[in-house]
């Protein structure tokens, strides 16, 4: 099992101390989304745990307790663009906080197991190309060194963030331009830039083929990286429940949705702030659940998991 911590909200930024006890008790709950009276319960032991996958804007709360994290092969896809806090409220001042934090989980895990994420990318009067293409470079430049790898996508509309996407009055780029020579300009100038960086780059799910501007399809549920990292060879497929032109191969989920307080204003995952609030009200760092707890009516069936890795020859 790949564990994927977490598509759904920030668990390294605001959820750490409950992450941690649930792998000390050895297991968690999970809602299903599309049917929230059905609760998974998930095994966390390092002998069903081939990989964790975690996804996050503020990694710092882990540092200190990433012993604990011993048993377990992991890397993280860490976030870090040029947006200020008109858009990413909850995230710490990029150069002054997050670029010394990024470099020092590199520093303690090795510039292999962090993958630098610059995404979503989309424009307005302020975001403009030029803007995106200055930030870009500074950022690449403070972590050459630190990480291999750079993963960028152009911003979706979705339902939980049209709303605030319109007010944003912005566009989205590959929606925008399509293969447009302009978009395809911008891109081969983040790649160039990547490359002086040491630093290669891929597009995560992304219909338009940018392989001519030195760009790759990317996997952020990354077979070849996690066979590096474990040394194994993972049977794994496609995940089907992500988008067709993902490329991620399956894994389980252990967040939530509507549970992140960050206030990313195009976030995807928060589509209700009464829900977000109540959620936050619910949060125990014991509780199996994270941001809930078992009600009447509720469901709980073990998910049935094992490795997906075998060890090679």
């Amino acid at each position: 099992m790949i564990l994927s911590v977490s598509r759904r909200t920030d668990i390294p930024a605001w959820y750490s101390d409950w992450f941690f006890q649930r792998l000390k008790e050895g297991f968690l709950y999970v809602r299903n989304p599309m049917n929230p009276r059905q609760v998974s319960r998930v095994s966390l032991s390092p002998d069903v745990v081939d990989c964790i996958v975690f996804w996050t804007k503020n990694p710092k709360p882990m540092l200190s307790r990433l012993a604990e994290l011993d048993a377990y092969p992991y890397y993280f896809q860490f976030t870090l663009t040029g947006y200020g806090k008109d858009l990413e409220p909850g995230v710490p001042h990029k150069r002054e906080y997050m670029l010394p934090v990024f470099r020092e989980l590199s520093e303690r895990i090795g510039k292999e197991r962090v993958i630098w994420r610059y995404d979503p990318i989309f424009f307005t009067d302020r975001y403009t190309k030029e803007y995106h293409m200055h930030a870009f470079e500074e950022i690449a430049a403070a972590l050459r060194g630190h990480t291999e790898k750079c993963v960028i996508s152009f911003g979706d509309i979705y339902a939980k963030n049209r709303k605030a996407m319109a007010q944003l009055s912005c566009h989205m780029g590959e929606n925008e331009a399509g293969d447009g020579e302009e978009l395809r300009n911008f891109a081969r100038a983040l790649s160039g830039i990547a490359g002086e960086n040491g630093m290669r780059i891929a597009a995560c799910a992304e219909t338009i083929d940018l392989s001519d501007c030195g760009i790759a399809h990317n996997s952020c549920i990354d077979k070849e990286l996690i066979e590096k990292i474990t040394g194994c060879n993972i049977r794994a497929g496609k995940d089907k429940s992500q988008r067709a032109a993902c490329g991620c191969i399956e894994s389980v989920e252990a967040g939530a949705y509507d549970t992140c307080p960050a206030g990313c204003r195009y976030c995807y995952a928060n589509g209700s702030a009464g829900r977000l609030e109540q959620n936050l009200k619910n949060y125990d760092e014991k509780s199996p659940l994270l941001c809930s707890v078992l009600k009447e009516g509720d469901v709980v069936k073990e998910r049935r998991v094992k490795r997906c890795g075998v060890k090679r020859k």
